[in-house]
């Protein structure tokens, strides 16, 4: 599940995806009529706050130096809105898809433009091995990432976890030592929290994914999310037995398996910086840590504070990551003006005037100036994308709404809560799966 950066997070998005689904497929040439010769260029998109800020001012930076103008439509229903205005002959010139499902959609319905020939695939190669692939459909290019996120990333409180003689685990088999360790002190090792008002359970089916790749690999983690490997396969059975030793069974998880579904994904983390801290693991995206989910004074002080870590797979080598982006595409062949634009956000360029410095963005290309970001935190979560060796896009973010927002956050709760098994867990969401 994506939460922007105004954590709102987005209750309608199974009915939204379904809502999408059945309209695109009553046919329609909603954005095609796009054509644009002007100098005024529409963007949508879903993100809000300091992230919204920090791309409105590298946008209109670029469009004034070029000489266009920028019109920005934000929402926080981007899946159901963009479908509407699809509908009505009315899509923007670009928009910023959160996830890739809707995008695929109208790229197969000929709704989006070829990019093949629009970015140069020199500048292509820059970026993250495996996130370009999102955007693509039948291996033709309709979107380019113009933003990602990191969500292989466990926080810790630096120096309680230093001064205690902890250390950074390099294998996963190191992660579940110190794991131990620091439930033998009697601390509790990981805070985890579920609760997401009507979208509770996204962060437990970030869990699933993050450790589905790192047990089998971003081939299988890409087969089991277009399910081509069923929901119950043996080898997400596995994966829930191997979260269940790690994460729930007791004394692993601060105020215990029953307070996991009624405790909110964010405050879930402030135990870390309590005095003795009350766990020592929290295992979350990058966008916890900018101002509005973690406390105010560790967000001022965030660098002597907190410390990251990549979760670890099973050798040092072996580096997937899971997270997110934003995929710009462009609602009509011949828009110069869009093209132009996104031009620049697939660019280097992209990220060095406003945004790299926003601490709220992380720029999709290896070749990025780490030192543009503004903290040491920030530095070394874009730097462990930067090193993956895979890159796997959220699941349940591609899965069917019914499945990817529905009934995976509802079985999960329902695991963690002590209702159900984890056979019964995986053959319901199995059961669920659209034909």
């Amino acid at each position: 599940m994506r939460i922007r950066s105004s954590f709102t997070a987005t209750a309608t998005l199974g009915a939204v995806a379904v809502l999408t689904a059945g309209c695109l497929s009553e046919g329609g040439n909603g954005g095609g009529g796009n054509s644009n010769t002007s100098d005024t260029i529409e963007v949508m998109y879903a993100f809000a706050g300091g992230q919204e800020e920090g791309f409105q001012a590298e946008v209109n930076a670029w469009a004034e130096e070029n000489g266009y103008t920028v019109n920005f439509s934000q929402t926080g229903n981007f899946n159901q809105l963009i479908n509407t205005r699809v509908q009505g002959n009315d899509a923007p010139d670009v928009a910023l898809f959160p996830q890739p499902g809707i995008m695929r959609d109208m790229a197969e319905r000929d709704l989006l433009a070829d990019l093949s020939d629009v970015v140069d695939a020199g500048e292509l190669e820059q970026h993250v091995q495996g996130v370009l692939e999102t955007g693509q459909v039948d291996g033709t290019q309709y979107a380019v990432p113009m933003s990602i996120n990191v969500k292989s990333i466990v926080f810790y409180p630096k120096q309680p976890f230093e001064a205690a003689g902890f250390e950074i685990p390099e294998t996963y088999e190191d992660l579940v030592a110190l794991t131990d360790q620091i439930a033998a002190t009697g601390t509790t090792p990981w805070c985890f929290g579920i609760e997401s008002e009507a979208a509770t359970g996204w962060p437990a089916t970030d869990w699933v994914e993050n450790l589905y790749v790192i047990n089998n690999g971003a081939d299988a983690y890409n087969e089991w999310v277009n399910h081509e490997i069923p929901f119950n396969d043996p080898s997400v059975v596995e994966t829930l037995e191997q979260m269940d030793e790690l994460l729930l069974a007791d004394g692993r998880t601060n105020g215990g398996r029953q307070s996991i579904a009624s405790n909110n994904f964010g405050t879930a983390a402030f135990p870390l910086f309590d005095e003795p801290p009350g766990c020592f693991m929290y295992r979350q995206g990058n966008f916890v840590a900018q101002e509005g989910v973690l406390p105010d004074e560790v967000i001022a002080d965030l660098d002597n504070l907190v410390g990251v870590f990549p979760m670890p797979a099973e050798s040092p080598e072996d580096k997937p990551v899971l997270g997110g982006g934003d995929l710009a595409g462009i609602f009509a062949q011949d828009n110069e003006a869009a093209q132009e634009l996104v031009q620049f956000l697939a660019s280097a360029d992209f990220g060095t005037l406003e945004y790299g410095a926003s601490g709220n963005w992380i720029s999709p290309r290896t070749d990025f100036d780490v030192e543009l970001y503004p903290t040491e935190t920030w530095k070394t979560i874009a730097q462990i994308a930067y090193e993956s060796t895979d890159f796997v896009f959220d699941g349940s973010d591609q899965m069917p709404g019914e499945v990817g927002s529905g009934s995976f956050w509802r079985e999960m709760v329902a695991w963690i809560s002590g209702g159900q098994d984890i056979q019964a867990t995986v053959d319901n969401i199995e059961n669920s799966w659209p034909a």
